[in-house]
């Protein structure tokens, strides 16, 4: 299904392609005016926090793409399902991704290639690419040092979003006072992103810690469009745990 307020981002899903639908994606985050508002960088007593947030590198014929990123285990990264599409609106070959953690133009936390990934079971649906179900799970192929970001459960305001972006995509931008909340099946966000910060965790407060409650999937007029985590995402990451699915 198509999100309401996405209409300039995913049309409904008789289109012909799914590469009309990755472009389409492109084009409603492309639009922003220059230099419009965007995430700010954080500052550098802050950045020890967020380690577990990195880059997802795309290399291949003719394209060098960037995502973003989390850990949610020492081994697997949260990101959005459309980063993993590539020109053709064909699923990238896992051997082309690269995962950096804590990048700081120069400097990581770690870096590990991609093994293999898993896109969320609905979100391609005959030759559309499902808006709600924007998820996507890395595994890399060795694990890495910084401590993963746990799941929550508790997707209320005020939100963080925090990611990297096209006009600083050597430097981690965010922001922890987002309001939003509920629009039909995903959240709807004040704060604005860019190019790059697609597949950016969306982190909410719980037990005294910032957790993962989304992903951040598109933007359209009325602010930014994020995918909640799902039973599926959970049991992927905490197989057993008691999730709603």
């Amino acid at each position: 299904m198509s999100h309401p307020l996405a209409q300039k981002a995913i049309q409904p899903q008789d289109r012909t392609s799914l590469a009309m639908t990755r472009l389409a994606f492109l084009l409603i985050i492309l639009a922003l005016p220059a230099r419009a508002a965007e995430l700010p960088v954080l500052p550098q007593d802050q950045l020890a926090d967020w380690q577990a947030v990195g880059r997802v590198n795309t290399q291949g014929y003719r394209r060098v793409g960037m995502c973003t990123g989390t850990l949610v285990a020492p081994d697997l990264v949260l990101t959005a399902a459309h980063c993993l599409l590539g020109p053709d609106a064909r699923p990238v070959r896992a051997a082309d991704l690269r995962f950096v953690a804590g990048w700081r133009g120069g400097d990581h936390a770690g870096v590990a290639e991609v093994a293999r990934y898993d896109l969320h079971p609905k979100a391609l649906q005959g030759e559309a690419l499902s808006i709600e179900h924007d998820l996507a799970l890395l595994h890399l192929a060795a694990p890495l040092d910084p401590p993963p970001v746990p799941l929550g459960t508790v997707a209320e305001p005020p939100f963080a979003l925090i990611g990297y972006h096209d006009h600083r995509p050597h430097r981690l931008s965010g922001r922890m006072d987002c309001g939003g909340g509920r629009s039909h099946r995903m959240l709807l966000l004040g704060c604005p992103v860019r190019p790059g910060n697609s597949g950016g965790p969306v982190l909410a407060r719980q037990d005294g810690r910032w957790q993962v409650v989304g992903v951040v999937s598109a933007r359209s007029d009325h602010g930014t469009l994020v995918v909640p985590l799902d039973g599926w995402l959970r049991g992927q990451v905490m197989p057993g745990a008691p999730y709603p699915r």
